[in-house]
């Protein structure tokens, strides 16, 4: 048994609760299309990919979040800090789809993902050279104010 993934039990029932979330989704969102995959994602324009691996409380709220963005269509970003905003958006999504399905949203988890963008987001706009904080332009090239 892998660190930290749990009882035998516990993975089993973790397996049946999310593939009870996963027959319900499939069933009120006919239009979605399903798959396995190594981490749970949306890929447009309809197809969510479900993480085998982890089947945590933690999974639950992953997969809301992807069907969050298929059900708000998103496609592509121009800018990194719209992706952030597209990710705030489908937490939201999440947050609807716990209420209804009658489940707990967790703020812990989506902060915790949203966390993960937002040092993304500070790593690639901070300036490799001096290290001030550079902007993005609408050619989707960092600019830095005193480097040039």
């Amino acid at each position: 048994m892998g660190e930290g993934r749990g009882s035998d039990s516990e993975r089993q029932s973790g397996e049946t609760e999310l593939n009870k979330i996963i027959v319900q989704l499939k069933k009120d969102y006919p239009w979605l299309r399903w798959r396995l995959g190594k981490k749970f994602a949306f890929r447009p324009p309809r197809t969510i990919v479900v993480e085998q691996e982890k089947l945590d409380e933690c999974s639950k709220m992953l997969l809301l979040h992807e069907v969050g963005h298929a059900m708000l269509e998103h496609q592509n970003y121009r800018t990194d800090v719209e992706r952030l905003k597209m990710e705030r958006a489908a937490w939201e999504q999440a947050r609807k789809l716990c209420e209804r399905y009658g489940m707990e949203y967790d703020a812990e988890v989506a902060e915790r993902e949203l966390d993960s963008y937002r040092d993304w987001l500070h790593r690639r706009a901070s300036c490799p050279r001096c290290g001030l904080t550079r902007y993005q332009g609408a050619d989707g090239e960092y600019h830095c104010p005193e480097c040039g």
